[in-house]
């Protein structure tokens, strides 16, 4: 692992703090650890317990969170704490020893319609991803995603997208979903017992930045834009992501009002995005935020 770049997010505890980083450290799931004895198979947790404030250590694909005890404030050390996880991460060390086991887990996969008849949503009771991911084709899946690349082998598929728990998956019209999708169940279940790479690293700042991408926003946001993103996380996420896609903020355009906003997975060229767009995401704003709205406009759907 080399060109590892730390960021760090504040959390709504004051005692924990994320160090977010732009490249994948795990494959999937995730590890916590309360002590440096439960800690033996992470050698990058075993040395942050070395320092004397750290209290519990949490690891994902793509960020370690960590809590302190009380006897020092994060800002005095965040900045030590972050330069020592990306000198360790840049001297290739190993963060978790994930080692197969004879046994293979137990892992469900089911199928689920979803109100776009060209996306079929693949639950999982595995955690998959920390960060949406979506691939327009399979040249883009080839530089990130092992997962999605073997999924577009199908000759029928056209997208795919990745979230926490699902993969949401489009097709072309040359087939129906009643005559492959138990197929295509089938295979990701196999692909995830076998333990195989989901995604090996995050898409490039450069892909993330496109139109039919989802970029993170490098500075907080404040005012309106902070309060729509946060309305669209608490009411609006869930709901779609119930239905296989997955909706994020985009920009905020305060002299005319208008909010622009990305559409993916299923919600990406779903017949009734447009109906939902307006009649929900759109008056709800409104309600939510009086005189401050006047449309709402997907940059893709």
């Amino acid at each position: 692992m080399q060109d590892v770049k730390i960021t760090i997010q504040e959390t709504t505890n004051n005692t924990i703090i994320k160090f977010n980083t732009n490249q994948i450290l795990i494959n999937g799931g995730s590890y916590e650890y309360n002590n440096i004895d439960e800690a033996k198979n992470s050698p990058l947790a075993q040395e942050l317990f070395y320092l004397p404030f750290v209290k519990k250590i949490f690891i994902t694909a793509n960020f370690i969170a960590v809590q302190r005890y009380d006897i020092l404030e994060w800002i005095d050390v965040q900045e030590e704490v972050k330069e020592q996880i990306e000198a360790y991460l840049n001297d290739n060390g190993v963060v978790v020893n994930e080692s197969p086991t004879s046994k293979k887990e137990a892992i469900e996969v089911y199928a689920e319609a979803t109100p776009n008849p060209s996306v079929m949503k693949f639950g999982s009771s595995k955690s998959l991803t920390q960060t949406d991911v979506e691939y327009k084709n399979i040249d883009e899946a080839s530089k990130s995603s092992p997962l999605a690349q073997a999924i577009f082998n199908f000759p029928f598929v056209k997208e795919v997208f990745i979230s926490d728990n699902y993969v949401s998956v489009t097709k072309y019209d040359m087939v129906e979903w009643n005559d492959v999708y138990a197929e295509v169940r089938t295979f990701i279940r196999e692909y995830l017992v076998s333990g195989k790479t989901i995604i090996k690293e995050l898409p490039t700042e450069e892909k993330s930045t496109s139109e039919n991408k989802i970029a993170e926003p490098q500075v907080a946001l404040e005012g309106i834009p902070a309060q729509i993103s946060d309305i669209l996380d608490e009411y609006i996420k869930p709901a779609v992501a119930s239905d296989g896609g997955n909706i994020a903020f985009r920009s905020y355009d305060e002299e005319n009002k208008i909010v622009r906003v990305v559409l993916q997975g299923a919600c990406s060229g779903c017949p009734s995005s447009t109906a939902t767009l307006k009649n929900g995401i759109e008056s709800l704003l409104k309600e939510m935020l009086p005189n401050q709205i006047n449309e709402v406009v997907a940059i893709n759907g």
